[in-house]
């Protein structure tokens, strides 16, 4: 059937815009833009302006004191209000995406279509639904775009694969437990300094796809406490570890998901719950469990997996292989820094080599999705069923 001529302009603009991106030599370097300068997207950028390899060009923040302490910091950087205007400019290769959860998928589909590379944080999506599209736009624009899994790219995680899992070593694995307890991020307090919303602070333009209510300091400050924001401890911690799971077993594919929890403790307004636990079925008979609580004192978060002949137990820290025998000692492997240096460079290296990045986007959006299907048993307090080939939730 042909196409009609407003697919045909939409066609048209895709391609056009990608047409803006350029080919890096070995020596060029990379103009990088920011889209959300809270504190994971200041950190990330200092990253990439470490390898020496990028120049910070603009940054986009709805917040005016987050912005102009940024710029202060890359004094040659052109600042935005609105990331549309940013994507405006040409002279952009890549962007990298540290806003809330709710605007990764609008932000990271804006890029791809601009003709940019993308390095977005994770979840790649708030939703579950949000996820084939991102992928699309990346594919359909020929983009590199690398998702913030840096377990991806840590050495030891590398390593242990291959040490461990890929060379049998653990027998047949039946479990994947994972755990992260007292997570801070998900404790954040307001300031004083924001009982007021700030002059230069564009609430509405933070608000964005979701729907209107007044200035809440504590949902702007501590917005992953709150389901229409992020996904809570689940998407923003289960899938790091889910995602290191399916890079192990190289399977991403659960068929069903069950979940309990609840806002147990911090009674403060928060929608997402303080305390969770999550349980995916998978099709070649191995089951993977997520377990948080924010309770006060709880510490730990790393991931075991469970074999016939052995265990794994890996942390972004270090590995332990303990084999299944009387007496085990364990062989300790221990990580040579932080994973998001490697994850980092590894994406800038694909800029060049055009080659899919170690958190591809479609990885990505596997990762999240495993995660979106905790949450949504949770919500709806029932297990479900999943086709991953349809990517649909069943009937029971």
């Amino acid at each position: 059937m042909p196409a009609s001529r407003r697919e045909l302009l939409k066609w048209s603009a895709a391609f056009s815009a990608a047409s803006y991106s350029r080919i890096l030599g070995a020596n060029d370097k990379i103009n990088l833009g920011l889209i959300g300068a809270g504190g994971r997207g200041t950190y990330v950028t200092k990253v990439f302006n470490d390898t020496k390899q990028v120049n910070v060009a603009a940054v986009a923040e709805v917040w005016g004191e987050r912005l102009d302490k940024t710029l202060t910091t890359y004094p040659g950087a052109k600042g935005f209000n609105d990331h549309r205007k940013l994507l405006e400019t040409k002279t952009l290769d890549a962007v990298l995406i540290a806003t809330p959860d709710h605007w990764h998928a609008g932000c990271a589909i804006d890029a791809l279509n601009a003709g940019k590379d993308v390095y977005v944080e994770k979840p790649l999506t708030l939703k579950i639904e949000e996820g084939p599209p991102i992928v699309k736009a990346a594919r359909v624009n020929n983009r590199i775009c690398q998702v913030g899994m840096q377990q991806r790219s840590g050495s030891h995680y590398l390593q242990a694969k291959k040490d461990y899992i890929d060379s049998g070593k653990l027998g047949k694995i039946t479990l994947a437990r994972t755990w992260w307890h007292g997570n801070g991020a998900h404790l954040q307090k307001a300031p004083a300094s924001l009982d007021r919303q700030p002059t230069n602070l564009d609430w509405a333009r933070f608000l964005g796809p979701v729907k209107w209510r007044d200035w809440d300091p504590q949902q702007y400050y501590n917005f992953r406490a709150y389901l229409d924001f992020g996904g809570g401890q689940v998407t923003d911690l289960f899938t790091h570890w889910i995602d290191v799971v399916h890079m192990f077993m190289e399977q991403d594919d659960p068929i069903s998901a069950v979940a309990a929890g609840g806002v147990y403790h911090y009674n403060d307004g928060r929608t997402a719950p303080d305390t969770i636990s999550v349980l995916l079925e998978y099709p070649k008979k191995w089951t993977a469990t997520f377990e948080a609580t924010l309770a006060p004192g709880i510490k730990g978060a790393a991931v075991e997996m469970c074999g016939t002949d052995g265990r794994l137990y890996i942390t972004r820290a270090e590995s332990q292989f303990w084999p299944n025998e009387k007496n085990p000692q364990p062989i300790i492997t221990k990580s040579p820094g932080d994973q998001t240096v490697e994850h980092v460079q590894n994406f800038l290296d694909c800029m060049r080599s055009r080659k899919r990045p170690n958190g591809d986007v479609l990885i990505g959006h596997r990762s999240a999705q495993a995660s979106h299907l905790g949450n949504i048993a949770y919500v709806q307090q029932r297990r479900l069923k999943f086709d991953p080939q349809r990517e649909e939730i069943l009937p029971l």
